[in-house]
């Protein structure tokens, strides 16, 4: 492959756009600066533009460790989206397999994979979803029955699917859940006269988020994590 059509795949840019970036004399191949649009380059060539190297890659897969104070959308009028945290080239195909609350710090998967982020979102699918949980008041003695047995929460039809509460200290719980309503666990514990006052999402199925990240800090996925959706 030509190394300007290579620029244009991995940059998302014009084929006058690569050349510009090649006059700039910041590309790399294989260690050595290029500036020959003609130059070709294979799939075993080390290609870098301002040292960061370039793939043709497949789908991405993405964890990142959402901070406070974001979105996870691609614009919003008051808050800046996630997407900002990442050092990516064309974000706007990516999108969020599970979103969190603007206050809501964890776990955050984004990939431009369709078909693996239905499996995590589509109610059919019933994907699990942990969340560490910090409540106003002391958690009461009857709380892991009800989550059981499902919550009734307001303005919705039917109970919310069978959760699974996890008691860790007086006002601190894990629970997990098996669907993505809106503010599902803010308004399951405000069914029981609670109020969350913190959340954090440690796990999405059976990918755990990665607490050697720093907030607001990504990683992709490992082989073994992307695979495990498909369980």
């Amino acid at each position: 492959m030509r190394l300007d059509k290579f620029l244009c795949d991995t940059l998302g840019v014009t084929r006058k756009e690569a050349n510009q970036i090649l006059r700039t004399k910041t590309v790399t191949v294989d260690g050595e600066m290029e500036k020959k649009a003609a130059t070709q380059v294979s799939e075993d060539s080390v290609v870098e533009w301002e040292g960061r190297q370039l793939t043709l890659s497949g789908p991405r897969y993405i964890m990142l460790y959402k901070p406070e104070g974001f979105v996870c959308s691609h614009e919003d009028g008051s808050h800046p989206s996630v997407l900002t945290l990442l050092d990516e080239i064309k974000l706007e195909d990516l999108h969020f397999a599970g979103r969190l609350d603007v206050d809501t710090t964890g776990l955050v998967l984004i990939t431009d994979d369709g078909q693996w982020s239905h499996r995590i979102t589509s109610p059919k699918h019933k994907c699990p979803k942990t969340y560490r949980v910090w409540l106003a008041d002391p958690v009461q003695p009857d709380y892991a029955e009800k989550f059981e047995q499902g919550i009734q929460l307001k303005s919705e039809d039917g109970l919310t699917l069978p959760a699974q509460l996890d008691v860790r200290a007086e006002k601190e719980v894990l629970l997990t859940i098996h669907e993505g309503k809106y503010h599902q666990v803010k308004r399951m514990f405000a069914a029981l006269g609670n109020k969350v006052e913190a959340l954090h999402r440690e796990f999405i199925g059976e990918i755990e988020m990665d607490e050697s990240l720093e907030l607001g800090e990504y990683r992709y996925l490992t082989q073994e994590e992307i695979e495990s959706i498909w369980k």
